[in-house]
């Protein structure tokens, strides 16, 4: 999973993320931006589950964050429909809006997040 951080011209992180990741990117830009503390929450969620069979996840205002010991799942939230809505033979084109990673992979990516943010 590669990435790159960015600053826009106010001043402000952007996130762009390898291709199939792209929604963890859009995560970060929509959700964190200079919330450090919601990394705070994440990384605290990480621990919670680790080892265990449990889960957490946090909906935020576009996108939701699902975690378990393992692996990482960042959805938008515009995802959410029954299957019925789907007309048969039709597929529904979501890789800019579902992305999977490891733990290990997200948590590299929140530090490096952190670390370029408190750059200033």
């Amino acid at each position: 999973m590669e990435y790159e951080f960015l600053r826009d011209v106010t001043g402000g992180v952007k996130v762009r993320m390898s291709m199939g990741h792209e929604v963890v990117g859009h995560w970060f830009n929509e959700e964190v931006k200079d919330n450090l503390s919601l990394l705070d929450e994440v990384e605290q969620a990480v621990r919670t589950v680790k080892g265990s069979e449990r889960s957490w996840q946090r909906t935020g205002h576009e996108y939701t964050l699902w975690l378990d010991g393992e692996e990482v799942m960042v959805r938008a939230n515009q995802l959410e429909f029954s299957g019925d809505e789907m007309e048969d033979g039709m597929n529904y084109y979501d890789e800019e809006s579902l992305s999977l990673c490891g733990v290990e992979d997200f948590l590299q990516v929140v530090a490096a997040y952190r670390e370029f943010v408190q750059q200033r």
